[in-house]
């Protein structure tokens, strides 16, 4: 879906201008920006990743400590004292514990992906907000997403002084105290 949309503003943005050109009207500006440099540089998106890794952590840990409990009754399993039913206790002990660690990781990365959605979505929300105030002020009837190498890149080539990401930052944070 995205990809349509960007194929589209690229078509339809170079053509406005040939036609404000063509016309004589004011010509047509563009920016450009990187959202996740922008979520990356403000102080909210900050801390909000920070958050998001602190989450992750919490979680983390939890993980380690079953799997550390894990390795412990795995081998007391293998302990050549122990008897055949002490040994056939801890392995339905352990194959129990196994089948609760592995529908807790299932849970806990379902939750970080949910949680990181949702981060996402509302901060994208609020960088578009910021990026508007700014072209709005600048005069610019787009600002395109330019992406970066993990993602689609949208914008092939800009000149440099099109990328309005640090104005976008200062306002983003203005506006996200």
């Amino acid at each position: 879906m995205r990809r349509h949309i960007s194929v589209g503003l690229a078509v339809l943005v170079p053509a406005g201008f040939m036609m404000s050109v063509a016309l004589g009207a004011d010509p047509v500006k563009v920016a450009v920006m990187d959202q996740q440099l922008v979520i990356e540089r403000s102080k909210a998106g900050k801390r909000a990743l920070e958050d998001m890794k602190a989450y992750q952590a919490t979680r983390q840990k939890i993980i380690n400590s079953d799997d550390q409990e894990l390795k412990e009754l795995e081998q007391s399993i293998q302990d050549g004292k122990l008897s055949e039913s002490a040994k056939q206790e801890r392995q339905t002990q352990f194959q129990a514990k196994l089948e609760a660690y592995q529908r807790r990781l299932a849970d806990f990365n379902r939750e970080i992906q949910q949680k990181q959605r949702e981060m996402v979505s509302e901060y994208i929300k609020k960088v578009q907000g910021a990026a508007q105030v700014v072209a709005q002020r600048e005069g610019y009837v787009a600002v395109i997403d330019r992406g970066n190498e993990a993602m689609l890149r949208i914008v092939i080539y800009h000149q440099p002084a099109l990328d309005v990401t640090d104005q976008v930052v200062k306002e983003f944070d203005k506006q996200n105290k």
